[in-house]
């Protein structure tokens, strides 16, 4: 594709960690073009692989900040506005988008932005639609209102690997030999591959007729999210499933049992359940005329999903998104009055091994490797926080070896990392109180040693009373996973 006129363009990509903004970016760059990423973390900013690319700044602001908006804006040609609040803890995700999409038409407008790309969801303008569909449309109206004119995309499922309908559809499919599923399994719908999208996303700007239109885009078939489990099924080898669709699973009862199946956690999957009962089809091909490309199937779409997979090849995930947890008032060098309360558990090993090969280990933790001692109490304590509403240990790891600042890590988060010394995990489990887990690898004295430290910042009696009841278990569990972490890395430093 031509690239000679890309170089004096500076493109604003909002939501630049999230799913579809972690792979447009890197497209774009790959393109010719000059991106300004805006986020909420810096951290997560500085951690991606295009962090350092000559031709990207990285920009931290607040889509709620309508001044943060503005500044990001200055000298933008372009905006691609790809946020969205269905997060969880968010409480009115459609409040929420109201007032980010004003902040960002308010924005565009007042620094002479040429035009803005926003990628939507498919349905029809109705009553019965969903709130989630509701309000992509609504942020379509708002964006479309100002001077600045929108492209507007309208997808229905998005199948690629780390997507959150992805990951219901895996989940669902690969633990459920038996499913007894609502009557919207039938609805028909239209997905697209991830790359299509971003294809899509990327090659409007080449053509200025795009600018102010609407368009529909969709996979190669129309199909019943019923046909797409069983494709699934095929292209990932397993038996055919039992399917018995029943008329009285709501999406409220569909939200819980994707809860407890899969990672996604009902605040995000109860609004994708009722999206599923809104027949979501292209209702014209007109892109298709404009940009060309190939399209690929539903089968398709979910074999190159698998097998990204298969090659830890994740560019981007569902649990980006999000803000990074706050953790000032129990990390450690504040004075003991700062935070309150704070409890500590420090524990401290010394392998025969170097500090390289300890670190592999420390990295690797959890997901597929799980947790290296007492495996069975953490899927224990997964489970009961997945039963009052919490993440579990389902998330898993976008990569099982490589770790960076934001990365979901089974039911925590990574707030740092830094290489071949330290790992700084936040609790999201349901807790009274706020954890943090943290290892250190050094090499003071000449030999590797290995730092395990647990800090917890308790709500209330209750979140005392908690600290106690499970300190117990802390001597067998982290004693034990710290002693496995010493043997693992000391069976690689005698290869």
């Amino acid at each position: 594709m031509p690239q000679q006129n890309n170089s004096d363009k500076l493109i604003l990509v909002t939501g630049a960690t999230g799913y579809i903004g972690g792979r447009l970016v890197p497209k774009l760059l790959e393109e010719g073009y000059k991106v300004r990423a805006f986020t909420r973390s810096e951290k997560k900013l500085r951690s991606r692989v295009w962090a350092n690319h000559p031709n990207v700044e990285l920009y931290v602001g607040d889509v709620f900040d309508v001044e943060s908006l503005k500044r990001a804006c200055v000298g933008c040609s372009i905006v691609y506005y790809l946020v969205h609040s269905m997060l969880p803890g968010q409480k009115d995700f459609e409040q929420a988008d109201r007032d980010a999409a004003e902040n960002m038409k308010q924005a565009a407008q007042s620094q002479g932005v040429g035009r803005m790309v926003y990628l939507g969801g498919l349905g029809e303008d109705n009553p019965d639609l969903s709130k989630h569909l509701k309000s992509r449309a609504e942020v379509a109206k708002i964006l479309s209102s100002g001077e600045v004119p929108v492209t507007i995309f309208r997808a229905a499922m998005i199948i690629g690997s780390g997507s959150a309908s992805f990951e219901i559809l895996r989940y669902l499919v690969d633990r459920l030999p038996l499913m007894v599923t609502p009557k919207w399994l039938e609805t028909p719908s239209q997905p697209i591959a991830i790359r299509n999208v971003i294809e899509y996303l990327v090659c409007c700007l080449k053509h200025s007729e795009t600018d102010g239109k609407t368009y529909d885009i969709g996979g190669s078939e129309v199909l019943t999210y019923r046909r797409l489990m069983e494709l699934y099924a095929v292209e990932a080898n397993l038996p055919k499933r039992l399917v018995i669709p029943v008329p009285v699973l709501t999406p409220r009862l569909s939200s819980y049992w994707i809860h407890l199946v899969t990672p996604v956690p009902a605040s995000i999957a109860r609004p994708l359940a009722e999206g599923l009962k809104n027949p979501v089809v292209c209702q014209n091909d007109d892109i298709k005329k404009i940009i060309k490309q190939e399209v690929l199937s539903p089968s398709e779409s979910i074999r190159r999903a698998l097998n990204k997979l298969d090659d830890n090849e994740i560019k981007s995930h569902w649990t980006d998104a999000g803000t990074m947890p706050p953790m000032e008032s129990i990390y450690e060098g504040d004075p003991d009055w700062a935070g309150g309360t704070v409890f500590e558990d420090k524990r401290e090993i010394v392998p025969h091994s170097d500090v390289e090969k300890a670190w592999k280990v420390i990295e690797g933790i959890g997901g597929k490797h799980g947790w290296y001692h007492a495996n069975g109490l953490w899927i224990i304590r997964g489970f009961l926080d997945r039963m009052v509403g919490g993440v579990g240990l389902r998330r898993g790891r976008r990569d099982d070896d490589n770790l960076i600042p934001g990365d979901a890590l089974d039911f925590w988060r990574v707030v740092a990392v830094e290489k071949n010394k330290k790992l700084l995990l936040f609790a999201e489990m349901k807790l009274p109180g706020t954890a943090m887990l943290e290892f250190r690898v050094d090499n003071s004295g000449g030999e590797c040693r290995i730092q395990q430290i647990a800090r917890f910042n308790p709500l209330g009696l209750f979140g005392i009373l908690y600290w106690y009841l499970v300190l117990p278990f802390h001597g067998y569990v982290f004693n034990g996973m710290l002693k496995k972490i010493a043997e693992r890395s000391e069976r690689q430093n005698q290869t």
